[in-house]
């Protein structure tokens, strides 16, 4: 999942991680960390529950990190309407913490032992414990967005059950679909989703127009879809400094991600794309050395450089869906972002 945000600019907002963003009016980067302050204040105060055990599970994932992508999402909408707005923190705030719920239990189905460099809540405390926490962060972000009216809940459950239909699209597989859409279509569902709807929140919540607001969730849609994709590119080509990871670690585990389905789907005669094929054919590379070999092989390979193509195709049609918006400072900030995409990865 997508979670990393950047502003050059200091210290302060540099804690955000790695992810292209550039804040470069002070008036501006000064309203949005002053959002993304308060928004981690009400995170912790949200999660607070009567029962010690239930407070602690729940801010476990929130304390070990993140970079508040969504949240900021939500910041940056409102700049297009009035940032300071009274429902544009509760509004980020639903949004983490749906995206918090989602964490504890994609641990649990992957029997995942680390999460953002911390023992993952189901290692820590089993898996129904983590189940149930996640249940409840949902709850907390739900009674959050009875708050902010009707439209709110109904976008916040509406995205829910994008992300539940693209958890179960994923466990389930293509079935008779084409492997590469069916990809496609899980991460919208599964991190395009949430990603739009905080685009449109801030919006909303800030005040926007009704034709900027879905500007910005069209934006946000495609954005989210581009830097998940794009994280299938790093996890292949870079080294783990640029990615936060070891590289080939979705291949390690069998995950089908974009360049590994384009490999499968090839039809190049060549002794390395035959031999790409069969290595990839036999799911989860845990030899050291077919690891090694898949991973050199797909680094030169006609798939990469498809997947290439495809992100830049994402990054550029995520500026497109900027047209309606007004030019300023805000609007730069997630040019950059597209910018970023197309550049990480090239």
């Amino acid at each position: 999942m997508v979670e990393d945000v950047v502003n050059p600019a200091g210290e302060r907002s540099g804690q955000f991680g790695a992810l292209g963003l550039h804040l470069a009016d002070p008036r501006v980067e000064a309203s949005v960390l002053g959002v993304l302050d308060r928004v981690e204040a009400e995170l912790r105060a949200s999660v607070t529950s009567a029962d010690p055990l239930v407070t602690e599970a729940a801010r476990h994932l929130m304390e070990a990190g993140g970079k508040r992508f969504r949240p900021l999402l939500v910041a940056l909408g409102a700049q297009f309407g009035d940032p300071d707005a009274a429902q544009v923190v509760p509004a980020a705030v639903v949004m983490e913490l749906t995206h918090l719920a989602t964490l504890y239990h994609d641990d649990v189905m992957d029997e995942a032992a680390v999460r953002r460099g911390a023992p993952s809540a189901n290692s820590r405390w089993a898996n129904s414990v983590a189940i149930l926490v996640g249940d409840f962060l949902f709850a907390r972000a739900a009674d959050i967005a009875a708050d902010l009216g009707p439209e709110a809940v109904r976008l916040q459950a509406r995205t829910f059950a994008r992300l539940v239909h693209g958890q179960i699209a994923e466990t389930v597989g293509p079935r008779d679909t084409d492997p590469v859409a069916h990809y496609l279509h899980v991460i919208a569902e599964k991190t395009g989703s949430l990603i739009a709807t905080s685009a449109r929140f801030g919006g909303m919540f800030g005040g926007a127009s009704a034709a900027h607001v879905e500007a910005l969730a069209g934006y946000g849609e495609v954005i989210g879809v581009a830097f998940q994709l794009s994280d299938d590119l790093l996890d292949i080509a870079s080294e783990s400094v640029q990615s936060g990871k070891t590289p080939g670690t979705d291949l390690r585990e069998g995950v089908p991600t974009l360049p590994v389905l384009y490999a499968l789907a090839g039809d190049d005669a060549d002794a390395a794309g035959v031999r790409l094929r069969e290595i990839l054919a036999t799911g989860p590379l845990v030899d050291d050395a077919l690891h090694a070999e898949a991973l050199t092989l797909l680094r030169e390979s006609p798939a990469l450089k498809r997947a290439r193509e495809t992100v830049r195709s994402y990054a550029e049609e995520a500026r497109a869906r900027l047209a309606p918006l007004p030019e300023g400072p805000a609007r730069r900030a997630l040019e950059s972002l597209c910018d970023y995409i197309a550049d990480r990865t090239s």
